[in-house]
């Protein structure tokens, strides 16, 4: 379950970064007060009533808008000064090493022998641990 929802953070962080920093162009064609065709990247197209570039009325227009995407997300280490390096370094190290599994395991009793068994109590009393 953790890892699912690991999962699912993690791709709406990473669309939520490319939404971003990615400039996003809306282009609406209207047509007598009613659009017609929305256009996203792209230039809408035309009702088909093409009207004279002379008259001063025209019962089309076309509006765009534009969101500018973020350009600053390159970060590099020449920016931070020391304590946040030195800071950033050992956060890193010490994550790591949370992971890390101790291969060896130390058992103080490998050398220790057990009793010999010389009868099987538990059955001959017939007493059981459920």
């Amino acid at each position: 379950m953790k890892q699912i929802f690991h999962q699912i953070v993690s791709s709406l962080m990473a669309l939520l970064v490319l939404a971003s920093t990615v400039s996003w162009t809306v282009d609406k064609h209207i047509c007598m007060g009613r659009v017609m065709d929305i256009s996203l990247f792209a230039h809408a197209d035309d009702c088909g009533m093409d009207m004279d570039k002379e008259m001063e009325k025209s019962c089309c227009d076309d509006e765009s808008f534009t969101v500018q995407g973020q350009d600053d997300l390159k970060i590099s280490l020449e920016k931070f000064d020391l304590d946040q390096q030195l800071f950033l370094l050992s956060f890193v190290q010490t994550y790591i090493q949370i992971f890390e599994i101790d291969s060896e395991e130390s058992n103080s009793f490998s050398e220790y022998n057990p009793p010999p068994l010389i009868r099987d109590v538990q059955v001959l009393d017939q007493t059981f641990r459920i």
